[in-house]
C-alpha cells in the first residue's frame, strides 16, 4: 500500500514540476525587435501570405491591416494584434506569425578583438561570451579599459568590466548578461 501512495506522490510532483517549467518557458517567450524578420499568414487567404521585416519604428505594414506595432510584443501577441485589425475585412481570420530570423537580436563588440562586429545573440549571453564569439582580445587590448555602453532612459551608460580579474573567477558580476543594442568597448 505504502509503494503505490509513493508511485502517486513520485507522479505528481512529475506532473507539477512539468506545469511549472511550462510556465517558466511562456514566460520567457521571445519579444520582437527592430531587425528581426517575420512571416505572417491568414489560414485560407493566400494573398495575405508575407514575411515582414521590423522597422526601425517598432512596426511592420501588412495588407489590409496597415501599419502594426510589434516590437516588444511575442509572436501569439502579434498575431491577436493583427487579427482584431483583419475583423473588418475577414469574418474569422486566423493568423499566424513565425519568427523566420532574430536578427534584431544583437550585440557589438568593437575595438581591440580578433573580430570586432555584430554578434548574434541567441539567448542569455554574457559579456565572456561576446568576446569569445569575437575571436577573443588582441595582443594590444587594454584588459582593464573594457566596458560595456547600454542605452537606458536616463541616458547612456558605461559598465566597468574587470577582465583580468573575471578570468581569474573574481568580479564576476561584471561578467554581466548582455542586452540587445548593448556595445562592447575593448581599448
Amino acid at each position: 500500500m505504502k509503494i503505490k501512495t509513493l508511485f502517486w506522490l513520485i507522479i505528481t510532483q512529475l506532473f507539477l514540476m512539468s506545469i511549472s517549467i511550462a510556465n517558466a518557458e511562456a514566460t520567457q517567450s521571445y519579444k520582437l525587435r527592430q531587425g528581426d524578420l517575420i512571416q505572417v499568414s491568414v489560414w485560407g487567404e493566400d494573398k495575405l501570405q508575407k514575411e515582414s521585416l521590423v522597422l526601425p519604428d517598432g512596426s511592420i505594414t501588412y495588407p489590409l491591416a496597415g501599419r502594426v506595432e510589434v516590437v516588444g510584443l511575442t509572436s501569439t501577441e502579434v498575431e491577436k494584434r493583427i487579427a482584431e485589425k483583419l475583423k473588418p475585412y475577414l469574418p474569422d481570420p486566423q493568423v499566424s506569425v513565425v519568427i523566420v530570423s532574430i536578427t534584431g537580436n544583437v550585440a557589438h563588440v568593437m575595438g581591440k578583438v580578433l573580430k570586432p562586429g555584430q554578434v548574434l545573440m541567441t539567448g542569455p549571453m554574457t559579456v565572456l561570451d561576446a568576446l569569445s564569439m569575437a575571436g577573443g582580445l588582441d595582443k594590444f587590448a587594454d584588459r582593464n579599459g573594457i566596458k560595456v555602453l547600454r542605452n537606458t532612459p536616463q541616458g547612456q551608460k558605461a559598465i566597468p568590466v574587470y577582465y583580468d580579474q573575471l578570468i581569474r573567477g573574481e568580479r564576476l558580476e561584471s561578467n554581466i548578461t548582455l542586452n540587445p543594442g548593448d556595445t562592447i568597448v575593448v581599448p
